[in-house]
């Protein structure tokens, strides 16, 4: 069974650059443009793990974070930004979030992360 991924950004773009790249080494993933299909898809499909812009229009990641966090304490999340705002960055680290990238990223480093994060999850 593929481990599923959620990608959670504003820019059309990036969702699609993530989906290829995640799909091409087996990841099932699930697209969110802004928080409320973000937080439809994480209750319908439990991703292992979420890959979250911290600036969206209208629920800020922080926000998005928040409520993940209310449905599921231990779901793994890794934070995106285009901004160097230490101080959400650090407030997303106390929420749980893994880590951050900052866009632009680099693309090897974001998928060894991803499977950084999931690799343990094999051998259950």
């Amino acid at each position: 069974m593929s481990h599923k991924i959620l990608v959670v950004d504003d820019q059309f773009g990036i969702r699609i650059l993530l989906q290829e790249v995640l799909e091409r080494e087996g990841y099932h993933t699930f697209l969110a443009a802004n928080g409320a299909t973000a937080l439809e898809l994480f209750e319908r499909e439990s991703p292992d793990l979420v890959l979250l812009d911290m600036k969206i229009p209208g629920m800020d990641g922080l926000e998005i974070l928040r409520n993940l966090r209310k449905l599921n304490q231990t779901t793994r999340v890794i934070m995106m930004t285009a901004y160097g705002e230490l101080d959400l960055i650090q407030e997303a680290m106390q929420m749980g979030a893994l880590s951050h990238f900052t866009k632009p990223f680099d693309i090897d480093e974001l998928r060894e992360a991803v499977h950084e994060q999931l690799r343990g999850d094999a051998i259950d």
